[in-house]
């Protein structure tokens, strides 16, 4: 007999809530684990003697290591190029693509839709097949050996202006939009102060995949880049171009060039999550 006030339980409900098992932890540790592991296994090495066979605990050799990449290759150069290609690269893709984004997503005009299609073959189009024509302009414009070579062609491209129109098409109401311009909010504050606080968590996750894609860029700066103005993974291929290969100096340099990619997603990262977990809130 229920008691004045109380209502009856739900049949079926459980007064506790399930908690997940081995079945889901198992495999995201596993996942985790076998993410990590590459890391682990540079380090390992890195930090031993090449003569060592097959380590498996990490030496007290990394920092002797790492001085030899410092004396083989211009490393603070190539460091330096690197984070400036990148970080313009990253700028530029993620401002420009979300300007692209929001005027395919939510301006009308004449053409768009044969100019959005236009974009996305783009994508279709092999990277080595416009390498002999852009290297031509490049010496042509008289860049060839300079770090804008390497940035001008990069300022924005396809996937990102795909990325932000497709984000934009549903976090960006036009409702809202339609209110900013009605409080007389011009089209560029309208993109400043409604449309780029919106599109933050794909922002970040475009300038995580930019940055890393710049960074790891290695075919069009080799071809187009002098050998003392390097980027880092042009700078790193030296440390293998001998007739033999010492592993723990390749790859203590690949660990100390993988820091800064690291560093950007600690960055982003939370950007990231905390726009998940906002859409996750409203829905």
């Amino acid at each position: 007999m229920l008691k004045k006030g109380a209502t009856p339980a739900r049949r079926g409900s459980s007064s506790t809530v399930k908690r997940p098992g081995i079945g889901v932890y198992g495999p995201l540790i596993a996942f985790i684990l076998g993410s990590v592991f590459p890391f682990y296994w540079s380090f390992v090495v890195a930090s031993n003697d090449d003569s060592a066979d097959s380590p498996l605990l990490p030496g007290g050799k990394f920092f002797h290591n790492a001085g030899r990449v410092f004396d083989t290759i211009p490393f603070w150069k190539a460091l330096g190029n690197s984070i400036i290609v990148s970080g313009t690269v990253t700028l530029s893709v993620v401002l420009l693509s979300t300007l692209a984004g929001f005027a395919f997503a939510k301006l009308r005009f004449r053409g768009r839709g044969p100019l959005m299609v236009f974009v996305i073959a783009t994508l279709a189009v092999p990277t080595q097949l416009g390498i002999i024509p852009l290297y031509m302009a490049m010496a042509e414009f008289g860049w060839s050996g300079t770090l804008g070579a390497v940035i001008i062609p990069n300022l924005i491209t396809a996937f990102g202006v795909f990325w932000m129109r497709q984000y934009i098409v549903d976090a960006v109401p036009d409702e809202l939009i339609e209110a900013a311009r009605m409080d007389g909010c011009s089209l560029l504050r309208t993109f400043w102060h409604v449309c780029l606080p919106a599109v933050r968590p794909a922002a970040a996750m475009l300038g995580v995949f930019t940055f890393m894609m710049s960074w790891n860029d290695f075919l069009w700066p080799l071809v187009v880049l002098d050998a003392e103005n390097p980027t880092m993974q042009v700078a790193l291929e030296k440390l293998q171009s001998g007739y033999y290969v010492d592993n723990s100096l390749v790859l203590a340099g690949t660990t100390l060039a993988t820091v800064p990619i690291l560093l950007v997603f600690l960055v982003l990262g939370r950007q990231i999550v905390a726009g998940i977990m906002q859409g996750a809130v409203k829905g």
